[in-house]
């Protein structure tokens, strides 16, 4: 069993940054791919952001390239996502994930362990 704990989301305006933790624990975090997913009400959750298990091998979706950062401390079990120049189409409920293997996916099946998400809003 994985337990993964989200904080650091709160009201921003445009412009502004934020950086999000996920505290993991249950079983051997160094080990797995860890991933930010967001979700709108009624929409689908949306992948953002995902990390390696060493930390160097990164990927994150075209719309918070360059504004976005995933990060990881294996020795403190926690990773992160800095949140830069955010937008008011940013505001959503992010969510922390650890994947079920231990290959990189954006793909919303791949991930088998979610936090119960922290609220993000960009005012305008």
């Amino acid at each position: 069993q994985v337990q993964l704990v989200e904080s650091g989301g709160g009201l921003v305006q445009a412009g502004g940054s934020l950086r999000l933790s996920c505290a993991a624990s249950g079983r051997t975090f160094s080990s797995s791919v860890m991933g930010w997913f967001r979700q709108a009400p009624g929409k689908e959750r949306e992948f953002v952001a995902a990390i390696g298990a060493s930390g160097s091998d990164t990927r994150y979706t075209d719309s918070v390239k360059g504004r976005f950062t995933i990060s990881r401390d294996n020795g403190k079990n926690t990773v992160y996502l800095q949140m830069n120049m955010l937008k008011p189409e940013d505001t959503d409920v992010y969510y922390c994930a650890a994947a079920r293997g231990r290959a990189m996916t954006s793909s919303l099946y791949g991930y088998a362990y979610w936090g119960q998400g922290t609220q993000v809003t960009v005012s305008s």
